[in-house]
């Protein structure tokens, strides 16, 4: 069932999500050749912390997950797609990073995601990295009411096919409330003019994922979490959470420029 949110809501939504863009952006700023992920984790659990808020992904286990999850953040580098687990890597020069986080504040969640290189880029990862950000931002202009689901999987999916760029089928966005994950799902490709109406008070996650080589193969690695291409090509994560209303998609998870 989709809950439609109150105005109050969705502003209680935005605090939020205000908390994780500036875990995000925490996490950005300390990310360089060395970092490990785990000491990202702690960056982003310190910004949680102050603001008062709780992780939804911390002990977060769905029905596919082996064990709970074990941090605040999923760190995926290079091939890793999306659900990786912080260890102890430390990024080196050129590694390609998503970063996905959530926060929980009075009782209503955020989730947003971002992609960057670290150290000297590779000039595919930044046209990577660009794409997704094109595909994320033609899913929010399609989060408008009279619209429906096929058309921000459909805006978001021509981005990626019309770049060239792979599309891991079965993981895409979904709506955002009291839990991280709630209905509907948000297909990252799909049939314009089909789906659920879009309505005021709808709250969604958009999320684009791509891999680098144009080809959609991916499988589950031994933690039972992490998702990596299954040719070893890169891949990037970028999300926002969204809420439809009467004057346009209005991003709650929108980071201020550093």
């Amino acid at each position: 069932m989709v809950e439609l949110k109150t105005d109050t809501s969705i502003d209680a939504m935005h605090a939020a999500g205000q908390v994780v863009a500036q875990a995000l952006t925490a996490v950005r700023r300390a990310a360089d050749v060395g970092v490990s992920l785990l000491e990202l984790d702690e960056v982003a659990r310190q910004v949680l912390r102050e603001a008062g808020a709780s992780s939804p992904f911390l002990g977060y286990r769905p029905s596919f997950a082996p064990t709970p999850f074990p941090a605040v953040i999923c760190a995926s580098v290079n091939d890793a797609i999306v659900h990786g687990i912080p260890t102890r890597y430390r990024l080196r020069d050129g590694d390609l990073v998503s970063i996905d986080c959530g926060a929980t504040l009075d009782g209503w969640a955020g989730d947003s995601a971002i992609s960057f290189t670290v150290g000297r880029p590779r000039t595919e990862d930044l046209r990577l990295i660009e794409a997704a950000e094109r595909a994320l931002a033609a899913g929010i202009a399609a989060a408008v009411v009279g619209n429906r689901i096929g058309d921000i999987a459909h805006a978001v999916g021509r981005v990626c096919r019309t770049a060239g760029y792979g599309v891991p089928q079965g993981f895409g966005g979904h709506g955002v409330g009291r839990r991280m994950h709630e209905d509907p799902d948000v297909p990252n490709e799909g049939r314009p003019g089909r789906g659920l109406p879009l309505r005021p008070g709808m709250v969604l996650a958009i999320e684009p994922m791509l891999i680098a080589s144009g080809k959609d193969a991916y499988h589950e690695a031994g933690d039972g979490w992490t998702l990596r291409t299954s040719d070893g090509s890169r891949a990037a994560h970028v999300e926002h959470t969204v809420a439809i209303t009467e004057n346009g998609p209005r991003i709650l998870t929108a980071r201020v420029p550093a």
